[in-house]
Formats: structure tokens, C-alpha cells, sequence
């Protein structure tokens, strides 16, 4: 299993256990930040979207090179495949910088572990992390990638990346693609055509016609149900 396949593994275990990180912006587009909606799929109270549009018209707390370092990071969790887009590709690092408006905890964290990171680039190879070639990046994450190896030295890096971790497949995995990468289709209607005839006999039981063109009509799903005073099913 390759390492895409083990953040999807565990990204879904985390959707079954409820714990992945519920963000704030939820709109189906490749950004995460794009507040805009009249399509009525948004999801999110009147309140709710003039506080996201307040917060996405914010300056951003990272620098350019911050926003570069998030993005390279970002897409050495979650590369490009032949199936799916990177995560910089679908607006992690837009999310990332979004939650950090929406939720200022992560900033001092995030920031923090970026200095963190460019001293350690520094010290090591005389550059910053977003001018390192590809081999250096992965020399440097490989250091604070993995806990339990980690030296003692690392650990405030081994914090910062687990923050990115968890940032990146939240953004991601709730972005369009990633929903498409997991191959999660949510909640489907489907068609109920009533207690099988069978299982009624059973019970020594039937449905009363006006029933069954009440509730089990297919003819008629498009009708909302209306009852009356007593409770009793009108349409």
C-alpha cells in the first residue's frame, strides 16, 4: 500500500470515528475560500456566510514565502497521481490560510513551525526550505515525518508537521477531488416501495389503499406530505 493509499485508510477511519477536523468552508470548488454562492448548495446560514466573506477579505497572516513553503509541504504529503490532483491543486494551502483566519490557534503553531523549519534549512544547507532540491525537502521531512524515529531535536518540527498532516488531508479530503479520490458518495435517496407483500402476509397484514397511494406511490415523491390536527396524513 502505497503512502496515498494509508492517508486515504486513515482519513476515512477518521470520518467514521467523527474526529477529523470539521472546517468551516465547504463549498464544492477547487477553493475553499470562494464564499460566493447562489446556487443554494453552500450549506451555511445567512450569518454563517457574511462571517466566512469577512474572513477571506482578511490579509493573509503568512508571507509569500510562507504560502510557497505550505504549498511544497502540502504536496510532499499529498503528491499528484495518475488518479488524483496534489493537494496544492485542489486550494489545501487557500484552506490552510483560512482555518488560520477562522481559527487563530493554528497561526502561532504554523508560523512558529515555519521559522522552525527555514533555521533547519538554514543550519543544514545554507538555504531556505522553498530553494532546497527535491531531495533536500524529502531529507528534511523525513527527519520530522515519523515520530517515533524522530531525534529529540526534531520534535518541534514532528509537532508542526503533524498539524500540516492533519491540515492537508482535512482540506483535501473535503475538497471535491479528494471526496472523488476517497470515492465517498454520501447520503443517496433511494426508492421504497413499501413492506414486501410477503412479510405483510406474514404479519397477517395489509396496507389500506389510501396508504398506499399516500406513501407508496412512487407516481407521487414529489408531493409533500401534509397532515392534519389529530396527526392524520392528509396528501
Amino acid at each position: 500500500m502505497d503512502r496515498r493509499e494509508i492517508l486515504k485508510a486513515m482519513m476515512l477511519a477518521g470520518f467514521a470515528s467523527g474526529t477529523v477536523l470539521q472546517s468551516r468552508c465547504r463549498k464544492s470548488s477547487p477553493s475553499h475560500v470562494d464564499v460566493e454562492d447562489s446556487s443554494g448548495l453552500y450549506g451555511r446560514t445567512p450569518e454563517e456566510m457574511e462571517r466566512d466573506k469577512a474572513l477571506s477579505e482578511q490579509l493573509s497572516p503568512f508571507s509569500e514565502d510562507e504560502i510557497i513553503t505550505l504549498a511544497l509541504l502540502c504536496d510532499i504529503i499529498l503528491p499528484a497521481n495518475m488518479a488524483a490532483p496534489s493537494a496544492s491543486d485542489t486550494g489545501v494551502v487557500e484552506f490552510i490560510d483560512f482555518i488560520v483566519r477562522d481559527m487563530p490557534r493554528h497561526e502561532l503553531p504554523l508560523k512558529g513551525g515555519l521559522m522552525w523549519l527555514s533555521s533547519l534549512t538554514n543550519q543544514t544547507f545554507g538555504k531556505l526550505f522553498k530553494d532546497l532540491n527535491k531531495n533536500e525537502q524529502l531529507e528534511i521531512v523525513d527527519a520530522i515525518a515519523y515520530p517515533q524515529r524522530a531525534r529529540a531535536e526534531m520534535l518541534p518540527g514532528v509537532r508542526f508537521f503533524n498539524l500540516m498532516r492533519d491540515l492537508t488531508l482535512t482540506g483535501y479530503y473535503t475538497s471535491p477531488a479528494g471526496m472523488a479520490d476517497l470515492g465517498y458518495q454520501g447520503n443517496s435517496p433511494n426508492v421504497w416501495d413499501g413492506v414486501p407483500e410477503e412479510i405483510l402476509r406474514a404479519h397477517k397484514l395489509e396496507y389500506e389503499e389510501d396508504w398506499i397511494r399516500k406513501c407508496v406511490d412512487q407516481t407521487r415523491r414529489h408531493v409533500t406530505a401534509e397532515w392534519d390536527d389529530e396527526g392524520r396524513l392528509l396528501t
